[in-house]
This record gives C-alpha cells, sequence and structure tokens, in this order.
C-alpha cells in the first residue's frame, strides 16, 4: 500500500518575498538618479567645449596674374572656377549649374557652357539659353591685389544681370 504522507511539494500559487520601500532605498534612488543627471550634464558640457567644425578651403583664394589670362575662358578644376576674360575685364563664373549642381562643360567652339547632367545651356556671361537651369549662373567676386594677383571670393556672389556687371564681380584688366 502506498504511504499517504503529503508532499514536500506547494499545491498552490507560489508566493514571491517582496521587499518594502523604505525611507532609506528611496534616498538611495533619489541620489543614483540626481548623480546620472550630474554624469550627463558634465558629458553634454564637455560636448560644448567641443564643436562640430567643418575644415574646408577658404573661399577666397589666388587665382594667378591677371596679365597671364588669356582672352578666354581658364577653368580651376580644383575650386571649380571659370575665369572669363574679355575685352571689358574679368569676372569668374562659378562652375555649378543653377539646376541641380552639376558641373558644366565648357564648349569653346560653341561658346557656351553644357551641362553633362540634364542639358541646360549657358552663354559666356552665364545667362541661360537652353535647358531646364532656372537661373544664370552664379558670379564670384573678384579683386586685383596691388601685387596685381586675381583674388577670388566665392562667398560673395551675384547672377542678376545688370548687378554681377559691376561692382566687385567684374573688374578691370
Amino acid at each position: 500500500m502506498a504511504d499517504a504522507s503529503p508532499s514536500s511539494e506547494p499545491s498552490g500559487p507560489v508566493v514571491f518575498l517582496k521587499s518594502e520601500l523604505t525611507r532609506r532605498s528611496l534616498l538611495a534612488g533619489a541620489w543614483g538618479a540626481f548623480g546620472a543627471f550630474l554624469v550627463a550634464s558634465a558629458g553634454g558640457a564637455a560636448r560644448f567645449m567641443l564643436p562640430n567644425v567643418l575644415y574646408e578651403p577658404s573661399q577666397r583664394f589666388k587665382m594667378g596674374k591677371v596679365k597671364d589670362f588669356p582672352l578666354g575662358v581658364t577653368i580651376n578644376k580644383e575650386q571649380r572656377v571659370w575665369v572669363v576674360r574679355d575685352e571689358k575685364g574679368v569676372y569668374a563664373l562659378w562652375a555649378r549649374c543653377t539646376h541641380l549642381g552639376c558641373t558644366p562643360n565648357w564648349f569653346p567652339a560653341e561658346v557656351r557652357f553644357k551641362c553633362p547632367c540634364h542639358g541646360s545651356n549657358y552663354n559666356l556671361d552665364g545667362d541661360v539659353i537652353a535647358g531646364p537651369a532656372p537661373k544664370p549662373l552664379w558670379r564670384c567676386a573678384v579683386d586685383v591685389t596691388p601685387e596685381g594677383d586675381l583674388v577670388v571670393d566665392k562667398s560673395q556672389m551675384e547672377n542678376r544681370p545688370g548687378f554681377r556687371d559691376r561692382g566687385s564681380f567684374h573688374v578691370m584688366a
């Protein structure tokens, strides 16, 4: 006959011991949260002292002696600028299509700039003569140093006819 002794395993639901919330544990949690806040604040302050900086080349640069530029178009691929010298003087065009930013190419036989991306065409002054480009090419500010060097400043640009043909956007050479 089998022994009818009660089993050593509980037959009902298992009850876990709960720890009570005491003043000491509440204070420890509050001090822990305050310490985390201080660490995060110190990290934010340290990050503020080291800002994101883009080390880009200067937008103002020398292209060379003005007297050395021939009549016509001279290209500076590194700075993405065309220098145009005509009988009236010298000006610089930013080599960036006003449609979507591609770099147009110079075609001397056709005396025009053509964008290889979507077919915009510009004349020697930078005016749109064909294609989807909405505005003329941008002219960069130019200046001549006392030594005769041509300085191009891409931080100052103009593309409105009339305004771009005078002042610092077209110098006499």
